[in-house]
């Protein structure tokens, strides 16, 4: 039994259904007051910092920023979300959905720690829910700018190669981020990944031994070496005279001293 299957099974009644839903609905909230001035992105930012001095709240509230400031694009990414998040939430069930953002969270948070200053928000975890979404579904087609029909998987490692451009440009902050995001990725793909490669891995080695045995000779002429790979216009075939599997070219068919059993008469 996995560790996820334990977990599940002593916790599961805590789980949030519709979580990606509440979220979207806190993020909205949280737009609402960005437009009337209520509320300062700032104030809701997790900053490890700000948190040690009694703003507790951050903990929680960086999971309800926004992802922009554009009223296109932000409806658009509410959906994505909301799309993507009930996708995972079906195919693993309410725990474990919520084990994978709130994880994701947790990683966010703790790696924050060695940065104390640094203000962190969900950019990165929302993308590990489009990651995780491209990697369980890689040939569901999106519309890009709602006209250009794409598949996830080609979005997706556009995707990783920005993560990694980031890891490599970035300061400790950006790259902190880049890792909190891929950490709950690789808890629950890892396994995966790793059993696909050692697959991968058993197939190219049987590739190679097949193409290995495909080029070795069937059959070989006892007195000259003509082969059926070096010679595939030639009919070979086996003295029924000689002891054992003798096989000769047609030169030397009825043109050889036969072969005899040792101790035999010749």
């Amino acid at each position: 039994m996995s560790i996820l299957t334990k977990l599940e099974r002593h916790l599961g009644r805590f789980a949030i259904p519709g979580l990606a839903l509440y979220l979207i609905i806190g993020q909205v909230g949280v737009y609402l007051g960005f437009v009337i001035g209520r509320i300062q992105p700032g104030w809701i930012v997790f900053v490890p910092r700000l948190f040690l001095l009694g703003q507790w709240w951050r903990i929680g509230s960086f999971l309800l920023v926004p992802p922009t400031s554009n009223m296109i694009f932000i409806c658009f990414a509410w959906w994505m979300f909301y799309l993507m998040g009930n996708a995972l939430e079906q195919y693993w069930g309410a725990f474990r959905f919520n084990l994978f953002i709130f994880l994701g969270a947790a990683f966010t948070v703790g790696l924050a720690f060695l940065e104390p200053d640094m203000a962190t928000s969900n950019g990165f975890l929302a993308g590990s829910v489009f990651l995780a979404f491209a990697y369980l579904n890689p040939e569901f087609e999106l519309l890009l700018f709602f006209i250009l029909p794409v598949k996830v998987k080609w979005l997706a490692w556009f995707t990783w190669a920005l993560y990694g451009y980031e890891f490599l440009v970035s300061g400790w902050s950006g790259r902190l981020q880049v890792v909190a995001a891929v950490g709950n990725f690789l808890v629950f793909f890892g396994p995966d990944l790793v059993r696909t490669a050692g697959y991968r891995r058993r197939t190219l080695a049987r590739s190679v031994e097949r193409a290995a045995a495909a080029g070795q000779a069937r059959h070989r002429c006892r007195i000259c070496g003509k082969t059926d790979v070096t010679n595939p216009e030639l009919d070979f075939r086996y003295c029924s005279k000689c002891a054992g599997d003798e096989c000769y070219c047609p030169e030397h068919l009825r043109n050889h001293e036969h072969v005899v059993a040792a101790g035999a008469p010749k």
